[in-house]
């Protein structure tokens, strides 16, 4: 290229001052370092397709093993009911060489079915633990004493199944042993709970953690009043945070009584002790108060002192009343589900190589943080593809947080006991990728890709936020301990006044009655 240049140049009459200005170094300079630039730019790029090639190698040499297992769980199972059956079969012959002539009449009569072996593989019951029963007969009595008649209602019966739900992977914490069952071709199963939920508390409770909202003046007032008031006339134990207990006793000695703890394995402990929560807050409050229990969580009671009250239907100044009513029992309660999620760096060995598990009561999200590329995210729900995700970001959300961060996304408003996950896109940059509900027992996993431009960042309740680079992905899945909140008359009761009252939900003026009519 350089020397086409220069052979232009001397037949312009150039020659002269390229080769008194030292131009043919200079060219020959710049055209080998963009050069290189390029080799490097393609060896980038080659380097980040050999990487998400071997990480899809790994994914399917994975599920290769599984199926591995799978296949050999299944062969072991054939060759059990094999021999099973090569036995039953022995055992039959050894029974016909002890000829008997009044069981040769007694099987040459009419009056006796006829037992082959179709039937008898078919009346063997199969253990039930692993996938579909499906070889099963139900019989409403004995066949009749027509053989032909037997026939004839042996194939009018209907087959019998029965579904057992199984554990959907052991990381995702499902652990479900529900059955559905089919019975003359008719599905029927047993209801997943009543349409409200009680709980009678079997032993008064004896132990009280308060939670508190923090720098509220009101609300240190009312936390004063109510721990005397639990001690004089409840005789109950009351746990603080530290903070709190620090707070009481520089406002008087008498609160020497109240309890707290010291560390966090002290903490952890908690849910052994505490047969009762209470806050004194908003919701913010109570997304505080279940983020402290890593397993199981007490019943739950929220006292409206904040600005936001979706999960916060009483009312502070009868909390005499409310609790009195609580400590007695039987009380309705709302089970809010949680989210479990564990983040998995590209560096991970293996899928079990996480970090903590976080759990979360409204959402997790994954936004783009300061960065001015749109989020590129690849979404897999359990193990299908689902989509890519471009734009500002995404929520996965629980029926509980539908009220929240997903609502303003443009996801939809969901009774916090239905059992499900929320996929909201947050201004996404195709139009039609629109929000989704998907059922409890998925697990999802969602992943920055090699080719990302830039990194995402990953909050969960709007706290602990993680920074995901490119590789590192986040599955979500429903956790098995759900947040069991007191209600105030029932659970759809207080949902449908928590939209009313905090959202305005469709309030419009009425139509005035002096316009037209029909005729």
């Amino acid at each position: 290229t350089f020397d086409v240049a220069s052979s232009q140049a001397e037949e312009n009459g150039f020659s002269d001052i390229a080769s008194t200005s030292g131009i043919d170094e200079e060219f020959r300079e710049i055209l080998q370092q963009t050069s290189l630039k390029l080799v490097d730019d393609h060896l980038v790029e080659f380097s980040e397709a050999l990487r998400t090639v071997a990480k899809a190698l790994r994914r399917v040499a994975e599920g290769k093993a599984v199926a591995k297992a799978e296949a050999a769980e299944w062969k072991r199972k054939y060759e059990l009911e094999r021999a099973h059956n090569l036995q039953h079969k022995s055992k039959a012959q050894s029974e016909d060489a002890h000829y008997n002539p009044m069981d040769e009449k007694l099987q040459n009569s009419p009056n006796q079915p006829v037992m082959n072996g179709p039937y008898i593989e078919q009346t063997e019951k199969c253990c039930g633990k692993h996938g579909i029963c499906s070889h099963e007969i139900l019989w409403d009595e004995a066949p009749r004493s027509n053989t032909k008649l037997a026939q004839e209602m042996a194939e009018a019966k209907k087959a019998s199944f029965k579904l057992c739900w199984g554990c959907n992977g052991e990381k995702s914490g499902q652990h479900k042993h529900e059955i559905v069952s089919f019975e003359r071709g008719n599905i029927t199963t047993a209801e997943r709970s009543s349409k409200q939920i009680l709980l009678k508390w079997e032993s008064p409770p004896q132990t009280v953690l308060i939670l508190t909202k923090p720098n509220s003046i009101s609300v240190r007032t009312l936390c004063a009043e109510m721990v005397r008031w639990l001690k004089e006339c409840k005789k109950i134990i009351v746990f603080v945070e530290p903070r709190v207990r620090t707070e009481l006793l520089r406002e008087s000695p008498y609160f020497n009584f109240v309890r707290t703890w010291k560390d966090d394995g002290e903490k952890k402990l908690l849910h052994t002790k505490i047969d009762l929560i209470i806050t004194l807050g908003g919701d913010g409050t109570v997304l505080w108060a279940a983020s402290m229990f890593r397993g199981p969580v007490p019943p739950l009671v929220s006292f409206s002192l904040g600005s936001l009250g979706f999960m916060t239907p009483f009312q502070s100044e009868q909390y005499r009343d409310y609790l009195d009513t609580i400590l007695k029992g039987p009380i309705s309660i709302t089970l809010r589900h949680q989210l479990q999620c564990h983040v998995i760096r590209e560096a991970a060995k293996d899928e079990l190589d996480t970090e903590e598990p976080i759990l979360v009561l409204n959402e997790v999200t994954i936004d783009r943080g300061i960065s001015s590329f749109l989020t590129f995210l690849e979404c897999y729900c359990d193990n299908s593809f689902v989509t890519c995700v471009q734009g500002d970001g995404l929520i996965l959300s629980t029926t509980s947080g539908s009220t929240a961060y997903s609502l303003a996304a443009g996801g939809s408003m969901v009774h916090p006991q239905v059992p499900g996950i929320l996929f909201t896109p947050i201004c996404p940059h195709s139009l039609s990728f629109r929000p989704l509900i998907l059922p409890e027992y998925v697990t999802l996993r969602v992943q920055v890709p090699f080719n990302s431009r830039g990194h995402a960042w990953a909050s969960f309740d709007g706290k602990d936020r993680k920074q995901l680079a490119a590789g590192d992905a986040l599955i979500c899945s429903m956790a098995p301990w759900p947040v069991p909140t007191a209600c105030q008359v029932d659970s759809t009761n207080d949902f449908l006044r928590s939209i009313h009252e905090g959202l305005h939900w469709n309030l419009r003026k009425s139509q005035s009655f002096d316009g037209p009519h029909d005729s």
